[in-house]
């Protein structure tokens, strides 16, 4: 492997639309486009192969692969090509390497079928937004456009604190200032603390990975900031359970209080095939309406989402099941497809009143 073999794969990668780019040793790169694996017809790499692509990517932040090196997160652009988010990790003793693809362009609401709905959510003065889902399902991409959105209508200092940076924004109406974890700052804590006093409207935190973080985007959001982020989980409920579980049992009722008060919105989503062997978004939305907010500081969260489904007209909320059901009716994605994402035993029944 050599840099200008290196830069044809890269470059091969963003022509054909990939998603992610996998160098293990052993196997030939191997490609992931429209959620399936692909194995290209190069050859198979060595250990020193794989060594030499994680050396560049560090080399390009002026860094030296750690000896010692289990996993990191990192990012690698490609001059005039684009931007990668790349994972580095140690498998069988050699060095593998994960690079998701960061397209160029950031996406309106339309151009990724996202639901009109997520727009009026950015016009929270203050609060906390979440984008949910499980890896690899369009959580960052979303949470891009929502900030894209932002950027093009508001008039806001907005700062993004992630690691690493994906998608780079250039300032519009709103002024931007985006962080790197390990680069710009020494951690997600530190940076939000640093936040609060860079005049801030809009704080968008990359992933709610610890109690610390969760603590301090929390107190953000209380004291009059927007804070947007995103967690790994699969709808509204779990969303919840998830942020008071990283609390000691005695202080989750008031984490859930807390939550009740300061909490925008969910939007949590699932990557589909569609039958045209593309992909599209199925998204659970849910605003935290008066109701919905009474459930979270009651710990009804089993309620939250018959209030969802409910809502549908007046708040433009929806279910999973719901959008499933308008994917289908659309004859955008098949039965099957519905049948395989749904976590509802009562899809069945729906499809066929639908």
């Amino acid at each position: 492997m050599d840099i200008a073999t290196l830069k044809q794969i890269l470059q091969i990668a963003f022509e054909k639309r990939v998603s992610d780019i996998h160098f293990e040793v052993d196997n030939p790169p191997i490609f992931r486009a429209r959620g399936h694996l692909i194995r290209s017809k190069l050859n198979k790499l060595a250990k020193k192969d794989t060594e030499f692509i994680a050396a560049t990517v560090m080399e390009q932040h002026k860094r030296k692969l750690p000896e010692q090196l289990m996993e990191l997160d990192t990012s690698y652009a490609l001059p005039d090509v684009g931007r990668f988010r790349v994972t580095v990790f140690r498998q069988r003793g050699n060095i593998g390497i994960v690079m998701r693809v960061i397209p160029h362009h950031i996406g309106t609401f339309e151009e990724l079928n996202l639901p009109p709905v997520l727009g009026d959510i950015t016009k929270a003065p203050n609060g906390l937004i979440l984008v949910c889902g499980p890896t690899g399902n369009g959580k960052s991409t979303t949470m891009a456009s929502m900030i894209r959105h932002i950027n093009d209508n508001f008039n806001y200092n907005i700062i993004t604190i992630e690691d690493p940076i994906e998608f780079i924004f250039p300032s519009n109406k709103s002024c931007i200032i985006q962080r790197e974890v390990g680069l710009d700052t020494e951690n997600f804590t530190g940076a939000l603390k640093a936040a609060m006093r860079m005049d801030p409207d809009v704080i968008m935190v990359g992933e709610l990975r610890d109690l610390e973080t969760i603590d301090a985007c929390i107190k953000a959001a209380e004291t009059g900031h927007l804070v947007l982020s995103t967690l790994h989980t699969h709808n509204a409920a779990s969303t919840i359970n998830r942020i008071a579980g990283y609390f000691p049992t005695q202080a989750q009722e008031n984490i859930r209080h807390r939550l009740a008060e300061i909490l925008v919105a969910t939007a949590s989503l699932r990557l589909v095939r569609g039958k045209s062997e593309n992909v599209l978004p199925a998204m659970e939305v849910m605003y935290a309406t008066s109701t919905i907010k009474a459930c979270i500081r009651d710990g009804h969260l089993d309620e939250i989402e018959q209030h969802i489904e409910k809502g549908r007209d007046e708040y433009h909320m929806q279910t999973l099941d719901q959008h499933l059901i308008e994917l289908c009716r659309q004859e955008l994605i098949t039965h099957d497809e519905a049948r395989r994402i749904s976590r509802s035993s009562d899809l069945e029944r729906k499809l066929m009143y639908s």
